[in-house]
């Protein structure tokens, strides 16, 4: 056995620690050995230096003599850096309102890993796709685990598994076993009529605003479009909202818009506010008890089926996810109980709608914003022998390349979802050689991974062609994840998928879409996801299309 002593390089050597490992060790097994004594998360980044020297092989190792550097890929670790702030409010006003120019601003001032402070609360971001990837892992070094802090603290709904409970909760892996097959791509195709009906049902509110020669704000329709389709579809609620050009959002619809809303406020001011007894901390508790009675009741009224099905087969046969909650039975004949799946519908059906509404909002932005998209799309369609009585498949999306394209496009510069966030299970080294404390909360930015000038090219450029291209198979993992990734990523995403490319599809084919206000368009910096507010556009009747590609050329 040979015993070394070793410390971080960036320390001082004076508390360097004793190993002990076989003589038989090669350099890969002292780069474990070493990273498991240090917490260092990724062993291949572990470097020696030993007097200056970069010792690079083990019996390099073995023959030094005294204290030995560990350094991280090359470098000595450091503390996460990030703006000094001012006293009490933190980073709070270099944030604030533009957090999305903002941290756009601090990344590239102070690296790919920073640290911010509000009133108080310290949060790490990143725009880093290896760092992501390793935030996602859910690994020993990182969890979804809510603490204060966590911005999604301030909801308060730990008994939801699936969304807020801990990786290692009993909550959780029930609920992850049962509910995914639920939203598989098999189960989400057969709910492709009723979404098809969905923004058919749209049709005479949008007929009735060009004929009266209005515009209107995105994405407020998008989101009675994708709550209906939600409400339907997880709940076998009717929510109404095309009877009328002024129909209001049910009220369910409204609590948990207001709770999406409020629980950014909440948290964008920082954990001590969470608890308070007034203001917008207690209009988010009393918001979030009414979006679960709602659910609730709504959910008991719900169709149920007679027959208990295996998770499979409950998935294709069920009318709605509640149907399929009540009936499905895993191989013991365990079943989920009422307590178990309400407060998981409760995020299914708001994050199912309020994001799918988001990204609805965007794409239609860029159909009225980048030049000859909204053209491509609707020459696809009509190449696909498209037209108004066409019953829309996945199998059908599927083919559409170019709108295939066009979806992963505006996920990529357009992503709704901002801060997927995970808390940090143990004092560790990342790569890079940063220093993270136990219990730091850390958010993989996925707007700025998804516009990383050194990750992609002409990142700022809305290019859905870029997707056909043979380096886009080679950009660097963790890239690309606007649903996030890792046993915590959106179990939602096959339904919010065929979603769009469904109601998009019906829209485009049946409107010609064109911007009504010039100016820019803004977002709500204070609203959970990132969407357009003062979005406005027309939606003109189509009544000629264009020939088929090959009619054309025939002609």
């Amino acid at each position: 056995m040979i015993s070394s002593s070793f410390y971080l390089f960036g320390e001082e050597p004076s508390i360097a620690r004793q190993i002990t490992f076989p003589a038989t060790y090669n350099f890969a097994d002292l780069q474990v050995l070493v990273a498991s004594y240090f917490s260092i998360v990724d062993a291949k980044d572990v470097g020696f230096i030993h007097r200056n020297i970069e010792l690079t092989s083990a019996s390099e190792v073995y023959a030094a003599t005294g204290p030995i550097a560990i350094s991280i890929n090359g470098k000595p670790v450091r503390d996460i850096p990030g703006p000094a702030g001012l006293p009490y409010v933190g980073s709070f006003f270099e944030i604030y309102p533009d957090h999305l120019g903002n941290h756009q601003r601090l990344f590239n001032k102070y690296g790919p890993l920073i640290v911010t402070t509000n009133m108080g609360s310290r949060i790490h971001h990143t725009n880093d796709p290896r760092l992501a990837n390793i935030f996602f892992s859910e690994s020993a070094f990182f969890s979804k685990k809510i603490i204060p802090n966590h911005p999604l603290h301030a909801v308060g709904m730990s008994e939801a598994g699936l969304f807020f409970g801990n990786t290692d909760s009993e909550e959780w892996r029930i609920t992850h076993k049962f509910l995914p097959p639920a939203l598989g791509p098999k189960a989400v195709r057969h709910y492709a009529p009723a979404m098809q009906r969905t923004v058919e049902e749209s049709f005479s509110v949008f007929d009735k605003l060009d004929l009266d020669g209005e515009s209107w704000n995105v994405f407020p329709y998008m989101m009675k479009i994708g709550s209906q389709a939600v409400g339907r579809l997880v709940l076998g609620l009717e929510f109404g909202h095309f009877t009328s050009v002024d129909a209001p959002l049910h009220e369910f619809v409204t609590k948990v818009t207001s709770v999406v809303e409020l629980s950014k406020r909440v948290t964008s001011i920082g954990s001590w506010y969470t608890n308070m007894p007034f203001g917008d901390p207690k209009r988010l508790r009393d918001n979030m008890k009414e979006v679960r009675r709602i659910l609730l009741e709504a959910s008991k009224k719900a169709s149920k089926g007679i027959e208990d099905l295996e998770l499979q087969d409950a998935a294709l046969q069920s009318q709605n996810l509640v149907d399929y909650c009540l009936r499905a039975r895993d191989m013991k004949g365990n079943r989920l109980t009422w307590d178990q799946f309400v407060p998981a519908l409760v995020v299914i059906t708001a994050a199912g709608f309020v994001t799918s509404a988001s990204l609805l909002s965007w794409m239609i932005y860029g159909l009225v914003t980048y030049e000859g998209v909204q053209e491509r799309i609707l020459q696809e369609l009509i190449d696909h022998d498209w037209d108004e009585n066409i019953q829309v498949t996945a199998d059908l999306t599927n083919q559409l390349k170019f709108m295939n394209n066009f979806v992963k496009e505006t996920q990529r510069k357009h992503n709704p979802s901002f801060q997927p966030s995970r808390t940090a299970l143990v004092d560790m080294i990342l790569p890079g050689g940063y220093k993270l404390a136990k219990d730091s909360i850390v958010i993989a930015d996925l707007h700025h991974i998804h516009t990383n000038p050194h990750v992609w090219d002409n990142a700022d450029k809305f290019d859905p062609d870029r997707w056909d291209t043979e380096k886009i198979k080679n950009r660097p993992p963790g890239s690309y994840q606007p649903f996030a990734s890792g046993p915590r990523a959106c179990i939602g995403f096959n339904f919010a998928l065929q979603e769009v490319k469904i109601v998009l599809s019906k829209l485009l084919y049946r409107y010609r879409f064109s911007l009504a206000e010039t100016g820019t368009v803004e977002y709500d910096p204070y609203y959970l996801i990132i969407k357009p507010s003062n979005l406005y556009v027309r939606a003109e009747r189509r009544f000629k299309w264009p020939q088929k590609t090959g009619a054309k050329r025939d002609a």
